[in-house]
């Protein structure tokens, strides 16, 4: 692992914050790199230094949570089953409350929920194939629609768990989706 020195991962940190509280209150089509470097407090110059332009930011910033998310999947038990699945996620998310409330609530988000939505539909499929390590390319033919379906709901319950200000805990939300999932996409035969 390449070790980042700590002044421009404090600027990449700052740099990103700065955004992330900029589309709490602004669509990101009307945001600038001003607004950002001025949010930040470093030069327009620095943030050139670490991204090509804004979308670059957003690309990597939304590219960054995704494949933590990802690792985080990775990194757990097979046979963990859903509830236990959907509370590291909403762990997760409460931990990021800033990044996902923004991008979910912001108009522009479509790049974002493309990206969301493909993730989950991943997790869903390899959450059930009986070798990790092969497709089952029958089962998928067969669970397309429902696994489509079933990760375009949970972006849904998840936009809704932000706008309205996580009203449940995680834990609870892990436990009804859980519960729905195993209902509903139970694939193995």
């Amino acid at each position: 692992m390449v070790k980042v020195d700590r002044r421009i991962r404090k600027s990449q940190e700052a740099i990103k914050t700065a955004v992330i509280e900029l589309m709490m209150n602004k669509e990101f089509d009307h945001i600038t790199i001003q607004d950002i470097a001025g949010k930040a407090d470093i030069s327009r110059r620095t943030i050139y230094l670490h991204y090509t332009d804004k979308f670059d930011l957003l690309n990597k910033l939304i590219t960054e949570h995704i494949e933590n998310l990802h690792e985080i999947c990775e990194s757990t038990e097979m046979d963990m089953g859903y509830n236990n699945m959907v509370f590291m996620w909403f762990d997760y998310f409460e931990k990021h409350f800033l990044f996902f409330s923004a991008l979910l609530e912001s108009k522009g988000s479509s790049f974002f929920r493309k990206q969301f939505l493909d993730f989950f539909i991943d997790e869903l499929q390899n959450g059930n194939e009986s070798d990790p390590g092969v497709m089952n390319t029958e089962l998928m033919k067969d669970q397309l629609v429902e696994v489509q379906f079933v990760g375009g709901a949970i972006i849904g319950v998840v936009e809704w768990w932000f706008t309205q200000e996580r009203p449940l805990p995680p834990s609870v939300m892990a436990e009804r989706i859980g519960a729905m999932l195993e209902r509903n996409l139970d694939m193995n035969p």
